[in-house]
């Protein structure tokens, strides 16, 4: 049973670090904390649902070209709503020596807890259903079947997918961040804005960048998290609050700490799950962040812009 919670902890936690990866690649560039990203991941993947099965999804097999569009749809939806966030909600209340303005934290925290209930509020309307089902554009059920373990038990069949896909994409996203020159450039707006600003680089632009990329994880892990169950438009509450924790767990700032982060968030919310029962699976990844803030609200490793390691 040990090893069942294990795996199955660790596929979970494969799609927090993708929604940790995006949080903290947020807060380390523009020192910001994308307080909507939950709900942009669940507003990506309902998006998709929304153009391709319309407001009234059904839980059904998805043909290859309408499979392709959905996987697309959401990553394209996760980055618009992302950068659109950052220009409505974070630029104006961001610093900006040429306007003579100061920054304002107050600001970009009311204005992303705004987008992420406006959100909310308006995928409600769209989708009259209480919960949307989402197919399984990935064929994450299919491309292996239920895994048997020792002492009878089984390991779902998207369990294993899931883990290998979060995975390579997590780490994938962090190698290309780190040794790309976009990921060079944020960087540079991380470590020191005015002067990445004298050297051409766009704070501005490195603003929608960094949100663009946060909002691709977004969909990616919406697929991941969603795929062949049912969605509520409000289950990006506790999955952002569970990405911000996994990401603070790793250390704020750092692109490798908050996929670990959010692997060991996931273990350890399955193991609570197998000894306490199911009604602990929400508690965990919140009991983890209110410690966190309490006793280190800047991350175990933070003090650091955004960073490999």
């Amino acid at each position: 049973m040990l090893l069942q919670a294990l795996l199955s902890g660790l596929s979970s936690g494969a799609v927090l670090g993708l929604v940790a990866l995006g949080f903290t690649l947020v807060a380390g560039t523009v020192r910001v904390l994308h307080l909507a990203h939950g709900d942009v991941v669940v507003a990506a993947v309902l998006t998709g649902v929304l153009v391709v099965l319309g407001r009234t999804p059904v839980a059904a097999s998805l043909g290859p070209g309408r499979s392709v569009l959905l996987v697309l749809l959401t990553l394209l939806a996760g980055a618009l709503l992302s950068c659109l966030v950052a220009l409505v909600a974070v630029a104006p209340a961001l610093s900006d020596e040429g306007r003579g303005r100061a920054a304002d934290p107050l600001g970009w925290v009311a204005g992303t807890v705004a987008a992420g209930l406006l959100v909310r509020e308006v995928l409600g309307l769209l989708l009259p259903a209480q919960a949307s089902a989402v197919p399984d554009p990935l064929r994450l059920q299919s491309v292996v079947g239920p895994l048997g373990l020792p002492g009878g038990q089984s390991l779902p069949a998207e369990v294993l997918p899931v883990l290998v896909v979060g995975l390579a994409a997590g780490v994938l996203a962090e190698r290309v961040l780190v040794v790309s020159r976009t990921g060079r450039a944020l960087r540079a707006v991380a470590d020191d804005p005015d002067a990445a600003a004298l050297c051409g680089i766009s704070p501005r632009r490195a603003l929608l960048v960094c949100f663009a990329a946060a909002g691709l994880l977004a969909g990616l892990a919406g697929l991941l998290d969603a795929s062949g169950r049912a969605v509520e438009v409000d289950d990006g509450v506790l999955l952002g609050l569970a990405g911000a924790a996994a990401a603070l767990l790793g250390g704020l700032g750092s692109l490798r700490g908050a996929l670990v982060g959010g692997l060991a968030l996931g273990v350890l919310q399955s193991v609570v799950v197998v000894l306490l029962g199911g009604q602990w699976a929400q508690v965990v990844p919140l009991g983890v962040l209110v410690v966190l803030l309490a006793v280190r609200p800047q991350g175990l490793r933070a003090g650091a812009p955004v960073r490999a390691g």
